[in-house]
Parts: C-alpha cells; structure tokens; sequence
C-alpha cells in the first residue's frame, strides 16, 4: 500500500468509553484523557527525541558516530548554497528590469511585472520543493536537484546577454530614442526565450528556499543541552549568509556589469552557483540526513477523508473505545516522534476516534493515528502567523522596483565617488549585516533585561518587532516622495525622470532602507526559526515552504496591485500613481497606502500571536491535565 507508513497497525490501543460509567459525563472531558495508553505512555507528550527522528547517513543507515557528522563545520558547507542563490536572486532582481530596459527595450511597468513573477515563482514554488523533500526525496537530494536546475536557468540568462541573435538590435538607440520607445524592440521569441530561462532559474529555487535552512537546522543534536542556542544562532548566521549574498550582488555584480557588461554580469551568478554547488557536494560525507515520512499531502488527505466519515459520531458513544494511537516510542510516521494530543480542531479528531465498527485492522482512510491529526492541526495553526508576513515581502518587493526608479532622479554621489544607481537596495543589507553583527552583544542583553527572556525576544515577538519597522519604513518612504517629487516640480525637473537633480541627494532613501533591513532581519529569522521549530518532525521542509511560499505571494500580490492601481487612478487624461514618469505620478499616495495595509496587518498579527500556543508549551498543559485528571478518575477495565 502506497501509504504504508502510516497504516494503522493490528491490535490499535484500547481506552475506555466510559470513564465513569456515564457517557453523556464524556462529552465535556478533554479529549486528552483518552490518549494515556502506549508502552511508554510519557513518550506520547512533547517532542521526545524518539527513534523516528534518528539521524541517518547519504545511505539511510544508522550514523555510528555522530560526533563526526553534522555540527557547525557541516553547516557552514550547506550556508554556501544559500548565499549563492540569494547572490543570484538579488542580483536578477535588481538588474534585470534595467536589462530588460536598455537591452530588450521593453517599459519599466511590463519590465517590473515581470521581474516580480520571477521573484514570486522562486518564492511559491517552495512548497513543491518542500513536499518532494519530506515526502521523497530527502533534504540533500532535493537541494541537489533544484541548484543543478538553478544553474541551467542562470546560464541560460547568461546566454542571452552574450549572444546578439537572442537580443534586439541597439542600433541609433540612445537614451532619447528609449525614452520616446523607437528603439527596435525585442521580437516575441527572444521574449519568450527570456521568460523561459528566467522562469526555469525561478523554479531552481523550490528545492533551495525551504531545503536549505531546514537541512543546515538538521546538524544539530536534539538532544544537546545547548541545541536551542545552537538554533538560535544557527539561523542567525544562516540569515548572514543570505545579506552576503544580497551584499555581492548589490555592489560586485553591478561593478561587474558597469565595467564589462551584462554578459559577465550574469555569468558571475552562474559561476558563483556551480561553485556553491560543488562546495555543497564536496562536504556529503559530514551531513546528517532524516528520513522522509511519505506523502505529507497523503497524510492529510487521510485525515480531512476520515474526519469527515465520522463526522456524525459522537465522543460520547458507547461505541467509543478511544482516540487512537500506535503502542510504543515511536509513532507510525517516519521520521517524526509523536505528538501530543490537543483540543484545537476538534472536529479532526473525528478522524482519530477509534469505534468497535473499524476492527482489528483498519483503513488509514478511516482511521487516522492522534500524531497524524495533530500533524494536520498544526499545518493549520501555523498559516496565520506566515500569511501575516506577506505584507513585508509587498513592501520589499515594492522596494526594490520603486526606490530605483526613485534613485535614478537622485544625486548618488558619496564625495568624489558616484554609486550606480542600482547599488542602492545594498544599504538594508549593510543594515542587516550590522544587525546582526550587534544582535548577541547588544540587542539580546537589553531586550532580555524588558522581558526575561533568555534569547532576548520570542520568536513571535521578533516577527511583531519587524512588522511594526517596516510601518515606520513604508511611512518614512511616503514623507520623503512627497518632498521629492514636489522639489522636482517646483525645479523644472516634471518631464526628466531619468536625469538626476543635483542638489537632491538620493542618501535620504537610506533612511527607508535601513528602517526595512531592521525589519526585514527581525521578522525573517523570527519566522525561519519559528516555523522550523513548530512544524512537525517530518513536515521541517513544508514549514520552511510557509516563509517562502508568503514571499512568494507577496510578489505576486505586489504585481496584482500594481495593476489595480494603475487601472484606477490612471486615464487618457491624467497619469496613474505608477506612471514610468515618476515626476507626474503619486508614488507618495501609493506608499501611504502600504503604510495602511500595513497597519490593518500588524493588528491582525497582534491577535494571532495573542492567541497562538507553542507546542513546548501545550505539550506540558497537556501533559498536567492528563495526570491530573488520571489521578481523580483512575482508568477502570
């Protein structure tokens, strides 16, 4: 049987229906109070190391020695894939829509568009990479596929800056003729052969995003007394090794294309790329592997169809033997410990609710184990607090389109030295590197001092912290537009939105910049670590996915956006808020009204948050009630 894995096995657990010979006193009891039996009924709360999240080797064995695997050394060879791709997508993002621009001679608008639905597939597609990865594949050969396709995508870009049959002429094409739109445009196929290399290199990115934290997280013993510091810091630096990335792309690439082209431009990625990829394969022998657990989507397919067969029993049946759990340490799942009972969802338990109809030998469609249920409940619990971070991805993505448009009518001169425009977006990652660099020598000692926590803030605490930056960020942006443009108006500056104004010195941006870097800093790695320690064992890959996956819509709702607004305020009679001409348009009423969706979001943060329960947490709860109530209501035979 294909899901094998989760089968409910002959002889299932026995609990009483009736705890004190009245069923209709069951209906209000916890549900909890029915999952006490196992050979070891302690394993069945928290999140035990168990066997079923043992280590294994390339090869699925058993690693004799761990202390020869894993750790920080192993890490490190994996933060190379990260900071390569990261490079890559940075560096594509930035320097494409100016590509697309000056070479392929398509408008800033459609040029935009597209580099959005590049980021936003390199994001959503995540989940794909993350399911094949738990399910199939595993983390190390997943990352090992998508980089090899990552790379074919980047070379194939590269391609097409170096080779004249892929590119429209650039005859008498200067900078009047781009700004009036006579230069010779790009014919459909050698679009559709830009959007497809693109795309590809979009797509290389599933198996990297949700993969790679993921697997770094997995080289480090659970049962190390210092494996929550480890975390910590491991997804710190792992963040660290993304800003690098950002960094190189935002000042090394675009020195690479200013002094030698867009062919060496592109082919720098690739190459960075194929020597992450080998720096990645070289280090196999050190890395720990975890067992993929089957389809996650089977699992809860099988939960959702038998829930929804019982849906009509009660939990108060003289029918009822118990919710239903495999005997044992190890729960049915490979790859995953099991997980405690909770009182959230109460219709899936349905699916666990084991009758006298269901037999010896059940169907996993019509009977689910407690820790496959408790899986769903916790996929489900969990979206709320990712879908909340899809604004920030709207606000970066917005960024890192708008604020050039917005350089390119600044003066970038730093003294004698002249920063190319798209040199900019590097500023929030030098916030980002800072922040970082201060994170355990300044921030962790003070914040721990307001709230007593040994790491400074919560996870969910540091996700709050960047969304209420980015507000400030967004507003700031607002205010300062406003000025801008008003200057440019008032200097003769309306029609020239390519031509720099002297005395306007495009540092003010910074402030926006770095506002968003600390946002961006607190609320990813809060998010990363949060989702990577809440998801269940053998669904790592899937939580990661939930970080990309509401990057990913991010980008896309910033497309759709763009285009509502565009639609609306704009007519034959008078430019939209996004007009190509930012001297006529309203970049400042577009960025107050991120600054409002913005605020509505951070408040439906706040009541998610409120309300959310850490699973080390429930664990515990449950685990007191249970004994509690064990004590006043002995379990008769």
């Amino acid at each position: 049987m294909g899901t094998r894995e989760i089968k409910s096995p002959e002889g299932g657990l026995v609990t009483p229906a009736s705890l004190d010979g009245n069923p209709d006193s069951n209906h209000r009891k916890k549900l909890g109070l029915y999952f006490i039996e196992s050979d070891d009924r302690r394993t069945a709360f928290g999140r035990g190391y168990t066997g079923g999240t043992t280590p294994v080797n390339i090869h699925g064995k058993p690693i004799a020695d761990l202390s020869k695997t894993g750790g920080w050394i192993a890490a490190f060879f994996i933060f190379g894939n990260e900071m390569a791709e990261r490079m890559a997508y940075f560096g594509l993002s930035v320097n494409m829509v100016a590509f697309m621009f000056y070479v392929m001679h398509r408008p800033f608008s459609s040029s935009s568009n597209a580099v959005n639905n590049f980021l936003g597939i390199s994001q959503a597609s995540s989940v794909l990479g993350g399911f094949l990865a738990d399910a199939y594949l595993g983390r190390y050969r997943t990352i090992a596929i998508f980089t090899t396709i990552y790379l074919a995508g980047l070379t194939g870009i590269t391609l097409c800056a170096t080779m004249d049959i892929l590119a429209p002429k650039q005859d008498h094409c200067d900078q009047l003729a781009l700004l009036l739109g006579e230069c010779e445009p790009a014919k459909p196929w050698q679009m559709m052969y830009l959007y497809t290399v693109l795309y590809i290199t979009g797509f290389g990115a599933a198996g990297i995003r949700p993969c790679v934290s993921s697997f770094g997280a997995d080289q480090f013993d659970e049962r190390s007394k210092d494996y929550k510091s480890h975390l910590d810091r491991f997804f710190n630096f792992f963040y660290l090794s993304v800003t690098i990335g950002a960094i190189v792309a935002f000042t090394a690439v675009v020195y690479i294309q200013i002094k030698l082209g867009w062919g060496f431009a592109f082919g720098s990625l690739a190459l960075a790329m194929g020597i992450s990829n080998l720096v990645f394969f070289i280090g196999t022998p050190l890395y720990r592997h975890r067992l993929p657990g089957g389809s996650p989507l089977t699992r809860v397919a099988q939960v959702l169809v038998a829930a929804y067969r019982k849906r009509n029993a009660p939990f108060s049946s003289s029918e009822l033997i118990g919710l239903y759990e495999v005997p044992g340490k190890q729960s049915a799942i490979k790859g995953s410990g099991k997980i405690a009972h909770t009182n959230d969802f109460r219709c899936l338990d349905k699916a666990a609710l084991q009758l006298k109809e269901d037999g010896v030998d059940p169907s996993p469609w019509r009977l689910c184990t407690v820790t496959q249920v408790e899986e769903v409940k916790i996929l489900l619990k969990l979206i709320p607090i990712p879908a909340c971070t899809i604004m920030l991805s709207v606000v970066l993505t917005e960024y890192l389109t708008l604020s050039v448009q917005q350089a390119y009518t600044l003066n970038t001169h730093m003294g004698q030295l002249k920063l190319p425009v798209t040199c900019m977006p590097v500023f929030p990652g030098l916030s980002i590197f800072l922040i970082l660099s201060l994170y355990y020598s300044t921030f962790v000692p003070l914040s721990r001092r307001i709230t007593g926590h040994p790491h400074g803030a919560s996870q969910l605490q540091r996700v709050g912290i960047g969304l209420a930056v980015s507000i400030l960020s967004v507003a700031w942006a607002a205010i300062f537009e406003r000025y801008r443009r008003k200057y440019a108006i008032e200097h003769g500056y309306e029609g020239s939105f390519l031509s720099a104004m002297s005395d306007l010195s495009a540092f003010w941006l910074l402030i926006q910049y770095c506002l968003i870097g600390i946002a961006e800093v607190f609320c990813v790695v809060g998010l990363l670590e949060f989702l990577y320690e809440e998801a269940p064992d053998a669904m790592k890959s899937i939580g990661s996915a939930y970080a990309a996956l509401a990057g990913g819509l991010g980008c896309f709702a910033a497309s759709i956006l763009n285009s509502i607004i565009k639609s609306v305020t704009g007519s034959s009679e008078k430019p939209s808020w996004l007009s190509q001409n930012i001297n006529t348009g309203r970049f400042d009423y577009f960025y107050w009204l991120l600054t409002v969706l913005s605020v509505i979001n951070f408040c439906v943060f706040l009541y998610c948050a409120r309300r959310y329960k850490y699973r080390t947490e429930q664990g515990v709860k449950t685990e007191k009630q249970v004994l509690a109530n064990i004590k006043e209501q002995p379990l008769s035979g």
